[in-house]
């Protein structure tokens, strides 16, 4: 997934804020244990205030930088997670380990789709468990993918590259394709991202990404599930995923509108992260509030006053049904832009729940890098969820015969 109407040549640039908070005024008596601070007056309205449910164990946020890579970043983040639930020791994952292989056999794809596939830094959660069971992991220390001279990811001037080399090829110049496409295009790869060795040493020990990921990741591909809803497939059966990131043509589980929270809330409480894939171009997800909701009104219809008191504390949201997401869907409204990871639950003031979201756009908003986000809005945004499958409700595996 790609950031919508905001990748400016190859640049990912985070969406318009909507109206700034003021500081967050300091923590005084509750018998709650707020994420955020209490408010010192008496009326609780005036701010978002969350009381953590819970917060399951996850490791740092970080910073994807100029890169469409937050499909890597997440499900590595939630590759992480996993680890800490197995009672394993945290490991930094190299997302960029991930892209690198994902760009490998993307190229392929382009090439025999004869151009007809998107192309650019964008991928899916199921990318990084695929890249992981056919390529394995390697940890951050060991691979950066930092070699073109900065020390954030930068892709534009590597994709317009790669892109060119494609495109070259695919207009097939010399009436047949030649085998040397495939090293001119993996030494440019190597170039900006370094090559992948066949063997590394960490923690005094000399690995490959294969053995890296067997011996010290320890997950099990096989066990990862993901899921969506569409009102145009039969329920509780897999579908190929039509968004354009879907470069390998991934087929998902499709669920009902509602078990999607349904399947979040059980994975929570089981001790299970979930990674997300949504869009997160609506004027009512505000990364520097860190507040993501469903509003009433459609945002052109409100007023002026509504428009810039809108993160000013809860509101009422729209009801959101099977037939509004499909629309939304087939209008271009939810398009797949983004990927997070779901590691805990939280309460406002009122008592309304909120997904505890960690994002990969480093920690310069309210909440340090994280957003919550209401039910109302995965219910209406979701592209995609991947998750364990001990963390779906059973009556759900059930039905899908996992």
């Amino acid at each position: 997934m790609e950031m919508k109407k905001i990748l400016v040549l190859g640049f990912l640039v985070l969406p318009m804020f909507v109206h700034g908070q003021d500081d967050l005024i300091r923590k005084i008596e509750s018998n709650k244990s707020y994420s955020t601070p209490k408010p010192s007056g008496d009326n609780d309205q005036t701010k978002y205030y969350f009381n953590t449910l819970i917060d399951l164990e996850h490791t740092d946020v970080c910073n994807q930088a100029s890169s469409g890579t937050c499909w890597s970043y997440s499900t590595n983040s939630f590759l992480e997670s996993e680890m800490m639930r197995m009672g394993k020791q945290p490991i930094k994952l190299a997302e960029i380990f991930s892209a690198h292989c994902v760009y490998i056999d993307k190229a392929e794809t382009y090439v025999r789709m004869h151009g007809s596939v998107a192309w650019g830094d964008g991928g899916e959660c199921h990318d990084v468990i695929n890249m992981y069971a056919k390529y394995g992991a390697m940890p951050q220390e060991a691979y950066s993918g930092l070699q073109y001279g900065t020390t954030r990811n930068k892709f534009a001037e590597m994709q317009a590259i790669l892109k060119g080399i494609l495109d070259a090829v695919i207009s097939n110049p010399n009436g047949r394709l030649t085998p040397s496409w495939k090293k001119a295009y993996n030494d440019v790869l190597d170039s900006y991202l370094g090559h992948i060795p066949e063997k590394f040493k960490w923690d005094n020990r000399t690995y490959t990404p294969k053995t890296f990921a067997s011996e010290r990741v320890g997950i099990h591909p096989e066990d990862y599930v993901e899921l969506s809803s569409f009102t145009t497939d039969p329920y509780y059966k897999k579908m190929v995923l039509l968004v354009p990131d879907n470069w390998s043509f991934s087929r998902v589980y499709n669920v009902q509108m509602m078990d999607l929270t349904d399947i979040i809330d059980n994975a929570l409480n089981k001790g299970f992260t979930v990674a997300w894939a949504a869009d997160v171009s609506e004027k009512y997800f505000s990364w520097k509030n860190g507040v993501a909701y469903v509003p009433e009104k459609e945002y052109d219809d409100m007023t002026d006053d509504e428009k810039k008191t809108m993160f000013d504390g809860p509101r009422d949201e729209r009801v959101i049904t099977p037939e509004k997401r499909q629309m939304a869907f087939d209008n271009y409204e939810t398009t797949d832009d983004h990927g997070m990871h779901i590691v805990g639950m939280a309460e406002d003031q009122n008592g309304k729940k909120y997904y505890k979201v960690k994002n990969s756009w480093g920690d310069k908003n309210d909440y340090k890098g994280y957003i919550y986000v209401s039910k109302a809005y995965v219910r209406y945004k979701t592209t995609a969820i991947l998750l364990h499958k001990n963390g779906i409700p059973n009556r759900l595996r059930e039905k899908m015969s996992i």
